[in-house]
């Protein structure tokens, strides 16, 4: 997302009730209920009494992701990194709403990932889908803001976490180098790097996204979009046209729209054409992930529009 999520400073609310979820609060931590350290806490329904308790001391983050869609931790793993920062003072409760549906349905959440504050034992309500951690900072320092307002000061000891932290994974040079080129707006140079990367290793996913992925930034960069959005409504058929402005309607988060928009194409070409249609659906079905239902649903529809 590009809009940085804020949030009241007086958001604080009791309209959500958590003292149904699970069994009643024990005097020593529940499994998935935070103990003396750990920054990540990993949540269940049997013990989230335990976690909405320990929030009286320490301020959390719940993060509700889906284990179903591997990519949706990634808000974990980014509230992780700002809590990591804070010195003890903000836990990241995860809760995989695939075993947990209870809680999802609690905090009435209706988009996953979505992120809330928890202090006091009350929800703080934050915002839906990935934020990148420089997003999420301010988004942190207002929780906690909020917390100290409340009495909330307390500390746990992060120590433990960086103690028994396993090593930073070793990047692979021509993912670094992508990464690189990426940054400095060389999008050929990143191709090229991730074309380096699939040479050595041609089951390499994560170069096979970013390579799609640059692919489709490089396409967009610098385009008139409202000039393209005309060509393709004036030339129905033509694939470039097409192509284009579906990689606009992703851009643009109109995802669906972008699969219609190809799955139609498909649908009034023949031969050569259809096939150039076919292979740019498919890499757009690469970039938003083969088990997002969205690319799930269109694969369908391609599937009766082939046939």
């Amino acid at each position: 997302m590009s809009d940085q999520p804020t949030m009241p400073r007086s958001a604080m609310r009791g309209a959500v009730d958590l003292s149904g979820i699970g069994q009643k609060p024990s005097t020593a931590p529940a499994s998935g209920a935070p103990s003396s350290g750990g920054i990540r806490v990993d949540a269940t329904e049997a013990g989230f009494q335990d976690v909405v308790l320990s929030t009286r001391d320490v301020a959390a983050l719940v993060v509700l992701w889906s284990a179903s869609h591997p990519e949706t931790e990634a808000a974990v793993t980014n509230a992780v990194t700002v809590a990591s920062e804070q010195e003890g003072r903000l836990r990241v409760i995860a809760v995989d709403v695939d075993a947990n549906a209870g809680i999802a349905q609690a905090f009435g959440a209706e988009q996953i990932p979505m992120t809330l504050g928890l202090v006091a034992g009350q929800p703080v309500p934050l915002f839906p889908g990935v934020q990148p951690a420089q997003q999420l900072r301010p988004v942190v320092a207002e929780i906690l803001n909020v917390a100290v307002q409340n009495g909330v000061t307390g500390r746990f000891d992060a120590s433990a976490d960086a103690a028994g932290a396993e090593p930073e994974p070793v990047l692979d040079p021509n993912h670094e180098a992508a990464y690189d080129a990426i940054e400095a707006g060389d999008f050929a140079g990143a191709i090229a790097a991730y074309q380096r990367a699939l040479k050595a290793h041609p089951a390499d996913e994560l170069a096979k996204v970013g390579l799609a992925q640059v692919n489709l930034m490089k396409r967009v960069s610098g385009i008139d979009a409202a000039a393209a959005r005309a060509a393709a409504a004036e030339k129905p058929t033509d694939v470039d046209a097409q192509a284009l402005a579906a990689d606009l309607d992703l851009v643009a988060g109109h995802v669906e729209d972008a699969f219609l928009r190809l799955i139609d194409l498909v649908r009034a070409t023949a031969e050569e054409e259809r096939d150039r249609a076919r292979a740019h659906l498919l890499e757009l079905f690469e970039i938003v992930g083969p088990k997002d239902e969205r690319v799930v649903k269109a694969r369908r529809s391609l599937m009766s529009a082939l046939f």
